[in-house]
């Protein structure tokens, strides 16, 4: 079992891998705001994938990126992203299935609550 900070990490990692496949040249700033994190905890994410062997910074000359460098999936990135792709969902169909139980639940629990409440 992976702890909640490594689970954490990953769905980090792959939200920013997701959003760079489509986007590459989208700025850390702007990549900071489509994730709700901050520019520096961007930036040490990035960092990381780039460590990993997953993102790579190519220069580009057309980038909207005043620096002109855009942030590309390297191939292992994209197969890495599609592992973490299905894991991730594993994990949000799980979450799915617990929540739907509980709702069940409660449900029952209220009818039971009113019924008991009209007598």
């Amino acid at each position: 079992m992976t702890s909640r900070q490594a689970r954490l990490q990953e769905d980090t990692y792959f939200r920013v891998m997701r959003i760079l496949q489509e986007n590459p040249d989208l700025t850390q700033r702007e990549l900071a705001e489509r994730l709700g994190v901050s520019v520096g905890g961007l930036n040490y994410c990035l960092k990381a994938l780039m460590g990993k062997g997953l993102v790579k910074m190519k220069n580009f000359g057309y980038s909207k990126n005043k620096f002109g460098y855009v942030y590309v999936l390297t191939p292992s990135g994209i197969a890495e992203k599609s592992a973490i792709t299905h894991r991730f969902l594993q994990r949000k169909m799980e979450e799915y299935e617990a929540l739907r139980t509980e709702i069940e639940m409660l449900k029952a629990e209220a009818e039971n609550q009113s019924s008991e409440s009209a007598q």
